[in-house]
């Protein structure tokens, strides 16, 4: 593989051609030192192992090149630097919303919502709204904060403890586990769903198709039943 590759100025290292020094300090295909050589033997190496000369130090005296296929080290890093992106943590913040005098069957589900955000390694934030009279007690949204904060506390630490803002209530949840942690485990799932089903062809789809299910866009702002008027 011998090419020059012209083109405009950019980050990339300097190769073949393109190196302007009179001797170069050179690594060998296999990462051997081969030692100082002047830059028209590098280059005639180069041709014969049929790589490139790639500059990959360049402020050294003299600068150290070393002998590769330039086109595979580029697709090479090009995928080590997508799988690290694949890979990369993002901060999520879920927003779940009650009332202070919410059903408890509502509470329970709402409840199981913020479950799995902190098993995926997010964070929560509860909002307690309150309307009407309903403003005049706020103990009652208090209350069912430290509520949930008790019922997750396996899950999640409070990250922000509650306090009021204008008609609402708000605190904040954090995972116990990372984000990188949930979602490696959340891939480790999926390889064993599978497998599973490689080794189960005659399972019900229907079945796959629920485990498949992406529930972390779910849209989990569930409105309580009606409830009666706050007493006064």
């Amino acid at each position: 593989m011998w090419c020059y590759r012209g083109g405009s100025i950019s980050a990339e290292p300097r190769i073949n051609d393109r190196i302007r020094v009179p001797e170069v300090r050179l690594v060998g295909p296999s990462g051997e030192q081969v030692g100082i050589v002047p830059l028209a033997k590098a280059l005639e190496l180069a041709q014969e192992y049929d790589l490139d000369l790639v500059e990959v130090a360049a402020n050294a005296r003299p600068p150290v090149c070393k002998l590769m296929d330039y086109g595979k080290f580029k697709y090479e890093s090009a995928m080590k630097a997508r799988e690290a992106r694949k890979n990369q943590a993002h901060t999520v913040i879920k927003e779940m919303k009650l009332r202070p005098k919410i059903d408890p069957h509502d509470y329970d589900t709402k409840k199981g919502h913020v479950v799995r955000f902190l098993k995926q390694g997010d964070k929560v934030k509860i909002t307690i709204m309150f309307r009407g009279r309903e403003q005049s007690r706020p103990e009652l949204g208090y209350r069912l904060l430290q509520r949930l904060a008790e019922d997750v506390q396996d899950l999640g630490f409070v990250e922000s403890n509650p306090k009021q803002d204008g008609r609402n209530m708000i605190m904040v949840l954090g995972p116990h586990k990372k984000k990188t942690e949930a979602m490696a485990e959340a891939r480790q799932a999926q390889e064993a769903r599978k497998a599973d089903a490689k080794a189960n062809p005659g399972r019900s789809q229907n079945a796959a198709d629920t485990d498949d299910v992406d529930v972390e866009n779910v849209d989990v702002d569930v409105e309580a039943p009606a409830e009666a008027p706050a007493e006064a």
